[in-house]
């Protein structure tokens, strides 16, 4: 058996409450981030919730919005 594609429902009428979806996460010119396949890096530009341009020393990377692997340090 798999699991479903779409997410489940929370219904109305249940006992639990409806779980929380998390912030998104915001960055500036100029944060340090670290990134779970780049590394280390210093954010260079952004582009309003689009993207991030990161400069990891070895490469500059354009990473997509939601950010899911990157977090600022």
């Amino acid at each position: 058996m798999t699991k479903p594609a779409a997410p489940k429902r929370h219904l109305p009428t249940s006992p639990f409450k409806e779980p929380v979806p998390p912030a998104p996460k915001h960055f500036a010119v100029g944060d340090q981030v670290t990134h779970d396949m780049y590394g280390l890096g210093r954010v260079t530009g952004i582009e309003d919730g689009i993207a991030a341009l990161v400069d990891f020393s070895s490469a500059q990377v354009r990473i997509l919005s939601p950010y899911a692997k990157m977090t600022k340090l």
